[in-house]
């Protein structure tokens, strides 16, 4: 990430330099990985790669040379795995074994860097010295044995030296040295071969599972699903052919209509409703037990990628279309005349924070269902047992210790209406339900990310005028500018994000609303997120209403399409779903909803719903566990 002209590497980052520094590594980390869309922001939080998103770790007040190349190596290093590495062929030929999967994993991380590092010098500098920090930081350096070094480290490392030549950082070369003579000799062929499939990660990981099973792990590996596929399309030799010759673009194609001619023929099958269910909860938990694998954020597929052909929804044109940042749309001073406003509305609600999220607190801890290991002879005092010891002082202490869980990490969407039948009361209810709720979530340990959706003009702005221009055509389906708005990011502190919620009190702000398309739009970002469990709440005043759209289609054409995106979301997606009306009834739309007309009302309507919510997610994985077992 370094170029012609960058200085910066030899200097610390001063003061409004910062900023500077975060836009010129935000705007490198698109190029390198060739995505436009591609999110980043920083934050004290672990750093995160999750489809469009990216997280770097905030840098310190009084950031030194090695802070600024450490961050910049991050950002390489991300760029380069959205670039250059393919998730899907990852899954399918990741081994099943614990420490074959983290070595698995090291190794195609190492690929992804040897790529950027062998093509641009900066790149493999900052690469460098963010290796040099990570080991540093675990302290390899106070390893003595062979068995206190990480395997997975070792032969990434190895792997990395024999693709760059660059040799392994100081601060883990003790830890390479250790494995160096155990690798060569079981797994030196494999080794050498590896930098001619670098550019080619399907061959490069069927080395990687042949240096393991040379590495005695062949039991780890598990059954190589990439085979099977290849197996089960012997009748169309073509395609297999096509396949083994490596062609990204006949590659995804063969997929493609492989999984179509799957999908057809399971239509034509029936009386199958109830199995198909069942492999349908299998495919949540298998996809729940993917998300669980650490050092890997997985990139979830789309689940609306085709929307069925019943859904009759097309746009004219996406041209107009912006998705902008709160403070994009609003100067500073602006912003904090209206938070103010704002501030003095929530003035008389500041006890309604503390009982809301007091009860969400509860509902969220109780998911970890914890246990404990008693009478041991070590660990915290079972302070239950020390009668036995007042009663025979010659029995012994009794100790316990708390089993490891698995918590399920959740993320909270927050979409909101910001049509102009919103104005006024509703606006200011809405702008003080996220406000609350946002700083409720956050002390429970909840990302939030808040949204809100609209449109650029009235009657259709520069979409109709292009319309108008060619002739009105028949049928143009949606015509108008959207305007989708970033209040606040899922990472991002509510602290940060607070005076972005004043902006939903500008004057000229609401205007139409097409909320079919807002909710895709939510749930692509949310879908994206690396949180295993994923809630999206829609508050709104009711149906979508843009005269543009239907002056030229038919009269319920936006509502229709937004019944669909529901029941989508509702029945094929991980994400749940959840509605608050203000001042209307949005059952109509919503399995899951509840009507408020003050905010007030919050502390009651809005905790019942969210603590059922919570509620329903312990039983049913309660009752997942019970069919496992």
């Amino acid at each position: 990430m370094a170029g012609p002209g960058d200085n910066t590497r030899n200097r610390s980052v001063r003061g409004g330099d910062v900023d500077v520094f975060k836009r010129a590594v935000s705007v490198c980390m698109r190029a390198v990985s060739g995505d436009n869309e591609l999110e980043v922001s920083f934050s004290k939080d672990k750093p995160v790669l999750a489809g469009t998103i990216a997280r770097l770790p905030e840098l310190p007040k009084k950031a030194t040379a090695t802070d600024i190349a450490v961050t910049r190596g991050m950002g390489d290093s991300m760029a380069l795995r959205r670039a250059r590495h393919d998730p899907r062929i990852h899954m399918k030929l990741a081994p099943e074994g614990k420490l074959a999967r983290s070595i698995f994993d090291s190794v195609e991380q190492a690929r992804v860097e040897a790529i950027g590092s062998r093509a641009m010098q900066g790149v493999s500098d900052n690469i460098a010295q963010m290796l040099e920090d990570r080991y540093a930081k675990a302290n390899y350096v106070a390893i003595t044995e062979q068995s206190e070094a990480p395997l997975e480290d070792a032969l990434a490392l190895l792997v990395r030296e024999r693709l760059t030549g660059r040799p392994a950082p100081a601060s883990a070369g003790q830890v390479v040295e250790f494995w160096r003579p155990w690798i060569e000799d079981k797994a030196g062929i494999d080794l050498n071969g590896l930098a001619d499939k670098l550019e080619d990660q399907q061959a490069f990981a069927r080395v990687v599972r042949d240096m393991l099973a040379s590495m005695e792990m062949a039991e780890e590996l598990g059954e190589d699903e990439e085979t099977e596929d290849e197996n089960e399309d012997d009748d169309s030799p073509q395609g297999e052919e096509e396949s083994q010759e490596g062609g990204e673009d006949d590659s995804g194609s063969e997929d493609s209509q492989a999984e179509e001619s799957d999908t057809s023929s399971e239509d034509q099958e029936s009386g199958e409703s109830e199995s198909s269910d069942a492999s349908a909860d299998d495919l949540s938990d298998d996809q729940d037990l993917d998300s669980e694998t650490p050092g890997e954020a997985k990139r979830q597929d789309n689940p609306f990628a085709n929307l069925p052909r019943e859904i009759d929804y097309k746009v004219y044109t996406t041209e107009f279309d912006e998705t902008v940042g709160a403070e994009e749309l609003c100067d500073e001073e602006e912003l904090e005349r209206l938070r103010a406003f704002l501030d003095k509305q929530l003035a008389n609600l500041q006890g309604v924070v503390g009982r809301l999220a007091n009860r969400l607190q509860r509902r969220l801890m109780a998911q970890q269902n914890r246990s404990w290991d008693f009478d041991l002879e070590e660990g915290v005092l079972d302070t239950a047992r020390l009668m036995r010891v007042v009663i025979d002082p010659m029995q012994p202490l009794s100790f316990k210790w708390e089993r490891d869980t698995q918590f399920r990490d959740t993320v909270v969407t927050l979409v909101l209406d910001n049509s102009g039948s919103m104005r006024g009361r509703p606006i200011t209810v809405a702008a003080t339900c996220a406000d609350i709720l946002a700083r409720t979530l956050e002390r429970c340990g909840v990302s939030v990310e808040i949204l809100g959706f609209t449109t650029r003009a009235w009657k259709g702005g520069q979409s109709r005028e292009k319309w108008l221009k060619e002739g009105k055509p028949a049928n143009p389906g949606r015509l108008n500018d959207l305007r989708h708005i970033i209040y606040k990011s899922a990472d991002a502190p509510w602290r940060r994000a607070r005076r972005n919620l004043g902006l939903m009190m500008r004057e000229g702000l609401l205007k139409e609303n097409i909320d079919g398309e807002a909710l895709l739009w939510a749930h692509q970002r949310l879908i994206a997120r690396p949180e295993q469990r994923k809630i999206m709440m829609v508050i709104s005043d009711g149906a979508p209403v843009d005269d543009s759209t239907l002056s030229v289609n038919p009269g319920n054409y936006l509502e229709k399409h937004l019944r669909g995106v529901i029941e989508l979301i509702e029945t094929r997606s991980p994400v749940e779903l959840l509605a608050i009306g203000i001042g209307h009834d949005v059952t109509r739309y919503y399995r899951r909803a509840v009507t408020i007309v003050d905010a007030e009302e919050l502390a009651g309507a809005m905790t019942e719903q969210l603590a059922s919510l919570f509620g329903e997610e312990t039983r049913r994985d309660t009752r997942r566990l019970s069919r496992r077992a």
